[in-house]
């Protein structure tokens, strides 16, 4: 099974979980949510959604999201100066880095970086237990 399919099958049984009849239009919205590279942003979903299946509410996918988000099935990522972005919940830890003028995200991963976030906490008593990163860049100018 691909990783697309394993998030939709998570996300489908922790709306059953909750109680939560999983109609065609939710369905619609996990498969949105589980292609989607680029965390989008509620209204982003919803527009996606609707063009795939007419007829989910806005109010449905907010509900729909912190649902998936309290099951522990997405993360909700809330980048400086912009509204809460989604993505499904991964084991593999990455940290991102938001263009502050387009606001695009990428996602990144750094042995180097995390060692050294380790030997820092190390050095100063402590292991780290949970941590984000997010670093804000721009695009160099050519010249």
């Amino acid at each position: 099974m691909n990783e697309r399919m394993k998030n939709i099958e998570e996300m489908t049984q922790a709306l059953r979980d909750a109680g939560i009849r999983v109609t065609r239009q939710r369905a619609a919205l996990l498969s949105v949510l589980a292609e989607a590279g680029d965390h989008p942003d509620a209204p982003e979903l919803h527009r996606r959604a609707e063009a795939a299946v007419p007829g989910i509410s806005l109010s449905t996918v907010y509900r729909t999201l912190s649902t998936l988000e309290s099951r522990g099935v997405i993360q909700r990522h809330q980048f400086e100066g912009a509204s809460a972005r989604f993505e499904p919940a991964e084991t593999d830890h990455h940290d991102h880095m938001i263009d502050v003028d387009t606001g695009e995200v990428t996602e990144f991963a750094s042995d180097r970086i995390e060692r050294l976030q380790a030997e820092i906490a190390a050095e100063l008593g402590y292991e780290i237990v949970h941590h984000r990163m997010e670093l804000y860049v721009r695009k160099k100018s050519d010249g």
